[in-house]
């Protein structure tokens, strides 16, 4: 597997993760382990909004969101991926379905790889 899939894998499984996080349906200690073992220690996150989350402001808030949108759904959309030995710089679109509310952001990513891994490092989402 190449850098560009690793990206890719680590963008939709993270995804997975965070829908299944929302809907509630997993073991919530060990899926809150998995969705915070693929960050980069230095990772920040400019949301729709325009707030910067770190992973520890993050991490903070993942809890209160556990269980709370039990039919959300999280498609994935036009993902594009550039790598390096390294790093590698990710974009896609992301929609986000609850009820009759949807959703959509452009979400560009840059990831560090590290033994074999890919590692969200920076996130900037944009409402579109």
């Amino acid at each position: 597997m190449n850098n560009d899939e690793k990206i890719i894998e680590e963008i939709k499984e993270f995804h997975r993760d965070i829908e299944a996080w929302f809907r509630g349906k997993e073991d919530q200690e060990s899926l809150y382990k998995k969705l915070l073992s693929g960050f980069n220690s230095d990772f920040k996150m400019i949301s729709g909004n325009n707030n910067t989350i770190t992973l520890a402001s993050f991490s903070e808030w993942l809890p209160g969101a556990y269980g709370q949108f039990p039919d959300r759904s999280i498609v994935l959309d036009n993902i594009e991926v550039q790598s390096t030995e390294r790093h590698g710089l990710a974009s896609y679109v992301e929609i986000q379905t609850t009820g009759d509310s949807v959703t959509h952001r452009q979400s560009s990513a840059v990831f560090v790889m590290h033994q074999d891994k890919a590692f969200w490092l920076h996130l900037i989402e944009k409402w579109i």
